[in-house]
Parts: C-alpha cells; structure tokens; sequence
C-alpha cells in the first residue's frame, strides 16, 4: 500500500492548537503519494498564509490511519 498523505487546513479558533473554526470550510488541498511531495505542497500553501496566524494547514499520515498495526519509523 502507498503511504498516502492528505494535505489541508483552514482557520482555528487559536493559533496554538488545531481547533479549526468552520470544520465545514477547511482547504483540502489534495492526496499525495508520499511525504516528500505532501511536505511540498504544505509549504506552498503555508507560505501563502504566513502574515495570518489564525490560518493553519497539516499533513496528514493517512497510511496511518488506513494500517495502524504498520508502524513504522520512517512513516
């Protein structure tokens, strides 16, 4: 199975957590096959939101999810 990523975020309620305000408005910006290219298009999309601090996106370990039994360090 690929190490799927998801990419996305959105405003939160606090800068220091990830309580996003609208659930229902968050930015998916896609499903990547590997870190590598989700880390890239997080930092695209994050560079493009760093003057607001309420603006937040994550990557998502989707593999993680899918298989939790199979763990592994460089996941």
């Amino acid at each position: 199975m690929s190490k799927l990523h998801l990419v996305f975020g959105g405003r939160v309620k606090d800068p220091r957590t990830l309580d996003f305000a609208d659930p229902k408005n968050l930015d998916i910006v896609g499903i990547f096959p590997d870190y590598a290219s989700a880390e890239k298009a997080w930092r695209s999309v994050a560079q493009r939101t760093v003057d607001d601090a309420e603006m937040k996106f994550v990557v998502v370990h989707l593999h993680r999810l899918l298989e939790p039994d199979a763990l592994t360090p460089e996941s």
